[in-house]
């Protein structure tokens, strides 16, 4: 099995192969970044159809500096930069969702708390904190992604679990309560 970055060079040099081994293991992780982050799925597949477009048009471009993991996140990022200003960064209101998740069950709401605990963080803290734990990269990979000193990533990450646990924990509906 080839590596990510071995498979771009190969697709430089014209293998539509080695792209399409590329989408396959990226299209559905994108979805799923742009979809936690947005309220349209739809948009979320668009984008993440963007971000292969931007690949395609860069490919001459592309040198594996960095994993190309790291390079297709930071693209992801810098998209959903644009598409949140365009937006206005429209956000439904946390007890609109807290009250749907609520008639849902008690697994839609547990759901809703982490939702609208991510929501209440600042968005440096919450974009780490996601970056981290849903897409599941490094430090390294985070400080390239969002152009910031590997320091940096590890001390806002913490800040970020902490606040996020005390949002949770403010959440928590309290023993005998009924």
């Amino acid at each position: 099995m080839s590596s990510d970055e071995e498979l771009m060079l190969e697709f430089q040099q014209g293998s539509t192969e080695a792209f399409t081994e590329l989408f396959h293991r990226y299209a559905q992780r994108l979805y799923g970044f742009f979809r936690r982050r947005l309220d349209h799925p739809t948009r979320a597949e668009e984008l993440t159809q963007d971000v292969f477009v931007a690949v395609l048009k860069g490919a001459s471009r592309y040198e594996p500096r960095a994993l190309f993991r790291t390079y297709l996140y930071s693209i992801a990022v810098r998209m959903l930069t644009v598409e949140r200003r365009k937006a206005g960064r429209e956000v439904a209101g946390a007890e609109d969702a807290l009250d749907a998740a609520q008639a849902a069950g008690p697994g839609a709401e547990t759901a809703a708390w982490v939702r609208d605990a991510l929501e209440r963080l600042e968005a440096t803290e919450r974009e780490i904190l996601m970056l981290r734990e849903y897409e599941e990269l490094s430090y390294e990979e985070i400080a390239q992604v969002l152009a910031i000193p590997v320091n940096t990533v590890r001390s806002r990450l913490f800040r970020a679990r902490m606040a996020f646990r005390e949002l949770l924990v403010a959440r928590q509906p309290r023993a005998g309560a009924a």
